[in-house]
């Protein structure tokens, strides 16, 4: 620290650790509301997952791929609406194939809107109607109850929270008595993790029905929604800080006093909102009499879902069709809902980025398969760029099986790639400071909501959480729990009369 500033230290209404998506929504959300807001991002750049790269001429997405629920009236449009999101440039899916599942040699599709959704795949299964339109039925009943904990809080004896008890795997089984059809169900799933023994039936019914409703890209990718949100935050007052690293917070009388960056500087908070692990947020706190060890423990052992391997290819002109919406490609023996990380990949999700040339042909894909994080341990120590040739061996290895999985039903693949890269968990845990890589954050358990289902509050008062490892990832239920996290400053009759519900 200058010594010029010895005994000075700035102090804000709320300092705000981490500049991903939750962390700057939540910086919008109390600015808006004229409290005096500073983020600290520990990288150079702000964004998290929404981070975009460059490779020669061409930029790909960190962690990106599609929103579900954007349409007029549906509950991502009433968020990114208050965002002021809608003006970017998304671009709609295919509305009769938003979704294509492969199993096998099978191909199967999904369409958006319920009536739409049941007839595409009753073509296929002409005897599940009743049972589609159950499935139907219930994902909609849910997609209803999004916004349920501002009017409820967190009790366990509201609507989500039981849903958080029930497990999605004996859902599907009861629900959907052909194998086939439940395989499909499940099968464009990569964007949360299927475990048959803890996935909640909340996550799962949540996700799929936004984008049962409707699916979206952003053409240019997702950082453009966290320059969006810092311009606007700037605008109203804010400060987002990069390269600064939180250190250390330091507690006085029960609650958290300092805030200190890269090892010198200190600001103090009336709230301090973590954006980061909950873990990692704790580790930031010296002995306290408000964290008990149980609770540490508690935190610390929680497990975290599995990472992506990501290969981004870059794609010679006129070679690959563009696909106006995502493939999940999976091998006939996968089981969906029991990941085998010793196993061969057996799953890819193909995503195509939306063109700037109007030929019909794409331009750059990603290629997505889940990686347990195991597989990356012994470089886990090792920055990035120095992890040696066998961690190039392995990420060479899982790109060529990648494509593999993928060139047999996307025509014109093999021949037309031009360049291509890859990204590891490790690589997401190093410029996303995700813990060991995971995807979407913390392993919520069916079996024990009450221990993995963490709420924004803490046992610190004026300390609380946000970001995808508390209710429900994914751009819709981070954008959710960051209006739960500001209702605890708030008050709940805020966000409820901001969102208009």
């Amino acid at each position: 620290m200058n010594p010029e500033n010895a005994g000075m230290m700035e102090r804000y209404d709320a300092v705000i650790i981490g500049a991903g998506l939750g962390g700057l929504q939540c910086g919008f959300i109390l600015a808006k509301n004229g409290m005096k807001v500073c983020i600290v991002e520990k990288n150079s750049k702000i964004g998290g997952c929404l981070q975009t790269f460059r490779r020669n001429d061409s930029f790909f997405d960190t962690g990106f791929h599609y929103v579900g629920g954007l349409g007029e009236g549906e509950p991502l449009h009433r968020l990114f609406r208050y965002f002021g999101l809608l003006d970017l440039p998304w671009h709609p899916l295919d509305r009769e194939a938003y979704d294509e599942v492969v199993i096998g040699n099978q191909h199967f599709f999904f369409a958006n809107g319920y009536e739409r959704f049941i007839e595409r795949l009753v073509e296929p299964f002409p005897a599940q109607r009743k049972n589609l339109m159950n499935y139907t039925s219930f994902l909609k009943e849910v997609g209803e109850h999004l916004f349920e904990p501002f009017a409820t809080g967190y009790s366990q004896d509201a609507y989500t929270f039981s849903l958080f008890a029930r497990s999605a795997y004996e859902f599907m089984n009861e629900m959907i008595d052909d194998p086939l059809l439940r395989k499909v169900l499940s099968g464009a799933s990569l964007k949360m993790e299927l475990n048959a023994a803890t996935l909640p039936l909340y996550t799962f019914a949540q996700i799929n029905h936004s984008f049962m409703q409707s699916a979206w890209r952003l053409q240019g990718g997702g950082m453009q929604i966290a320059e969006s949100l810092a311009r606007q935050i700037r605008g109203m007052g804010g400060e987002i800080r990069t390269g600064a690293a939180v250190t250390r917070l330091t507690e006085s009388n029960g609650r958290l006093a300092e805030v200190e960056i890269n090892g010198e500087e200190r600001i103090a908070g009336d709230w301090v909102i973590s954006d980061v692990h909950p873990a990692h947020t704790l580790s930031l706190i010296d002995e306290t009499k408000r964290l008990r060890p149980v609770y540490r423990k508690r935190i610390a052992s929680l497990s975290n879902t599995f990472g992506m391997f990501t290969v981004q290819l870059r794609l010679k002109p006129g070679y690959v069709p563009y696909l106006n919406r995502n493939v999940y490609i999976h091998r006939q023996e996968t089981d969906l809902w029991r990941f085998a990380p010793e196993q061969p990949l057996s799953s890819v999700l193909v995503s195509c980025y939306v063109p700037e040339t109007k030929d019909g042909y794409a331009q750059q894909m990603d290629l997505l398969a889940p990686v347990d994080w195991n597989r990356m341990a012994e470089w886990k120590a090792k920055p990035a760029g120095r992890r040696g040739k066998a961690y190039d061996a392995l990420k060479t290895a899982l790109a060529q099986e990648c494509i593999g999985l993928a060139a047999r039903h996307i025509p014109g693949l093999r021949d037309g790639i031009s360049e291509i890269y890859t990204s590891t968990p490790l690589t997401y845990a190093h410029y996303t400071n995700t813990v060991e890589g995971s995807a979407y954050g913390i392993r919520k358990d069916c079996e024990r909501p009450e221990y993995t289902v963490l709420t924004p509050r803490t046992p610190v008062p004026n300390l609380l959480l946000t970001g995808q490892n508390l209710n429900l990832h994914g751009v819709l239920g981070v954008s959710v729990t960051s209006f739960l996290t500001c209702a605890e400053i708030l008050g709940r009759e805020t966000a409820i009369k901001d969102l208009h519900i």
